[in-house]
């Protein structure tokens, strides 16, 4: 997430200096602002991404063992590990903070057909996902399931997304990560680039995602 702060923030550097222009006394500053956060956004857009490793523990491990893009978040649930399973299948993409608004900013708010970036309003958004593109790599219910999809065709760049249950007394922990392995460099730097910009609104989605999670099990009857 570094990365994408120095991007972001050097955008605004940018900016700042081009408003500086504007005023003779602050062309100088303008100008040193205008270099610094050109050379931030470079060096954040290209940074190299250094691989990873996992030491074979879960599902995800085995079917991303090796990875250079990644996030992870938790929440812990007051349910059973079956209820929060149930909850994972059935969470709407409109029960997600910010999902709708994010994924139409990135679609350039076009609409067209059903999928993730445009999704039903009425339609658990993990079916939406596996009709338009994504499918299942281990399904251990009630403890895990993985999903992949290829980011960069053809079969460049793979990513994976879980969902990891891990009972903690008589609360849950539901874990969420996403990896992206890139097959060669070219595919590296292009999803580099790619995922600097978006990680921020994918960071939000995916905490607004647990929360959705986590609101259906704990309000579901203790009995189904």
């Amino acid at each position: 997430m570094i990365d994408s702060l120095l991007l972001y923030f050097s955008a605004l550097l940018t900016l700042a200096g081009a408003g500086m222009m504007f005023r003779r006394r602050t062309r100088r500053f303008g100008t040193a602002a205008i270099v610094a956060g050109v050379a931030g956004m470079a060096i954040a857009l290209f940074w190299p991404a250094k691989e990873k490793h996992a030491a074979i523990a879960t599902a995800l491990d085995r079917e991303m063992p090796v990875w250079e893009f990644d996030e992870r978040h938790e929440v812990d649930v007051a349910a059973t590990p079956e209820r929060i399973f149930e909850a994972i299948h059935a969470v709407r993409a409109d029960e997600i903070r910010f999902f709708n608004t994010l994924t139409a900013i990135r679609r350039g708010g076009r609409g067209g057909e059903e999928n993730i970036l445009n999704p039903s309003r009425r339609a658990p958004i993990l079916d939406v996902a596996l009709r338009s593109g994504f499918f299942v790599m281990a399904d251990e219910s009630p403890r895990e399931i993985v999903i992949g999809t290829t980011v960069i065709r053809p079969d460049r760049a793979i990513a994976a997304m879980n969902f990891r249950v891990e009972p903690n007394g008589s609360a849950s922990r539901l874990i969420t990560e996403t990896r992206i392995h890139a097959k060669d460099d070219a595919a590296r730097r292009r999803f580099g680039v790619y995922w600097r910009i978006i990680h921020p609104g994918s960071d939000l989605i995916r905490r607004g995602w647990l929360d959705a999670i986590k609101r259906r099990a704990e309000s579901a009857p203790s009995g189904g």
